[in-house]
């Protein structure tokens, strides 16, 4: 036998054990993972001694901008950002140019992505109403990892570019759709057993209360807060969590910012709701108090907030509340985010800085290398239907793997980040605990922080 790449005396992790052992791949598969040596010569060996060995870390939440605003990102970008970040899949969400919405531009971008794909990429489907509801089963034998609604947005009767500060009467918009249109699509989605993931929030609460905001001159994070605040993640999650147990759909919260949100999650859980959660780095490392030397690089929706909301977003995580955390990678370009609190827009880097921010928790004891392989692979991988074939370390899985050295200490550079717009809230940020290698379909396609393959990334679908 002649095996395309051995990884020999690694610490082998997984959601649940660490063991010594050696990895052998073939064809873009593992074929083997025992602490054997097995017979015949390799074409490439890779000595992991002192490194652990994760099954491949999935990022399950990043917009690319492409196509639409790729002066500010780009797939093959965000994927470089992605590999040299240790991710080895991304899904990459569906309010492009054109929109996820139907057969044709789910075959466009497919084509579009796959070729600058420097890692395996998932896509989400986009709901929106009745422009799109005759289309979702076809999306879904299609293979969309699953369907997202913008919640309280409008749309652009043009493009259906999703329109983000919609005010009555604009010209050519779609008004967002009311609570009985919402239900139907909740229906819909439900018909095809797959996830439907809300943005929650309550855009007619944050309309009255920004305009409020604004009329009294504010002008400061607070401020912000004030129009922006938890009840409109809580009250939008209320309402969906109701719509779920109608309907029977498979509930997704994206990136949950609130304590009080948590509370309402865990509730359902534990009623037997059909109800799933993420949350992200930024609402786990930033508090409200951070602006005054972040400024408006920290400015993403839903808004950062308290120190007690994090805390109990910690707690989430300890309490099995989140399956996952995943990045919400968003960028813009840095003129763009100098702008004031009201008119800079939210979003920006993060799915080169998930696993380094991470991985320092390990270092500091908050979390163990279990609970990041559960949190940004295992989980994700079950939750999205495409495990064991990712997020596991098994003979006949793909070989997509992460190789972190645990005593590497690295500080997060604005500048040497792979993204096309460089924005983190993170520059200066240093952590202990380092991706050194990322293994994409058996292909070492970074080591070191330097990319190392062509594009070669593969369309990943749900086991139906």
């Amino acid at each position: 036998m002649i095996w395309d790449h051995v990884i020999v005396n690694g610490n082998i992790v997984t959601e649940d054990q660490s063991y010594p052992g050696n990895i052998y791949i073939k064809d873009g598969k593992i074929v083997a993972v025992t602490n054997e040596q097995l017979a015949g010569d390799a074409m490439k060996t890779t000595d992991a001694t002192n490194l652990f060995v994760l099954p491949g870390l999935i990022d399950t939440h990043v917009h690319s901008r492409d196509g639409g605003a790729t002066h500010k990102e780009d797939f093959y970008h965000s994927t470089q950002a992605a590999a040299a970040g240790g991710i080895t899949t991304i899904f990459e969400m569906p309010n492009t140019n054109p929109p996820i919405s139907n057969k044709a531009n789910f075959e466009q971008q497919v084509a579009n992505f796959s070729s600058k794909a420097n890692v395996n990429f998932g896509v989400w489907g986009i709901c929106l109403g009745d422009l799109n509801n005759d289309d979702l089963q076809e999306l879904n034998e299609l293979g969309v990892i699953g369907f997202k609604y913008f919640w309280g947005y409008a749309v652009n009767k043009e493009n259906y570019q999703l329109v983000y500060n919609y005010e009555v009467g604009m010209d050519n918009i779609i008004p967002p759709c009311d609570d009985g249109e919402v239900y139907k699509m909740f229906a819909e989605v439900a018909k095809t057993g797959n996830i439907i993931a809300i943005h929650a929030e309550n855009s007619e609460l944050i309309n009255h209360l920004t305009e409020e905001v604004k009329a009294a001159g504010g002008k400061s994070y607070e401020d912000a807060l004030r129009a922006r605040p938890a009840l409109a993640e809580e009250l939008t999650i209320g309402t969906a969590i109701a719509f779920a147990k109608d309907t029977g759909a498979r509930l997704h919260i994206l990136h949950v910012s609130a304590g009080c949100s948590v509370d309402r999650i865990a509730q359902a859980q534990q009623e037997g709701v059909s109800i799933t959660a993420e949350t992200c780095p930024h609402y786990l490392f930033l508090t409200n108090e951070d602006f005054e030397t972040k400024g408006s690089m920290m400015k993403v929706y839903p808004l950062v907030k308290y120190k007690e909301d994090q805390e109990r977003i910690w707690a989430g995580l300890d309490e099995g509340v989140f399956s996952l955390v995943c990045s919400d990678h968003a960028p813009h370009t840095p003129e763009e985010k100098q702008l004031d609190i009201w008119n800079a827009p939210a979003g920006m880097c993060g799915v080169e800085t998930l696993a380094p921010l991470m991985l320092n928790q390990v270092s500091e004891g908050r979390l163990s290398l279990q609970q990041v392989v559960s949190l940004l692979s295992t989980n994700p991988a079950k939750l999205y239907g495409i495990y064991p074939q990712k997020g596991s370390i098994t003979a006949g899985a793909d070989a997509d793997l992460t190789i972190v050295d645990m005593d590497k200490v690295h500080t997060i550079r604005t500048e040497e980040l792979h993204s096309k717009s460089k924005v983190t809230a993170y520059d200066g940020a240093t952590v202990k605990g380092m991706p050194v290698m990322t293994i994409v379909n058996g292909v070492t396609v970074m080591k070191d922080g330097e990319i190392t393959a062509e594009p070669m990334g593969k369309l990943v679908t749900p086991n139906r």
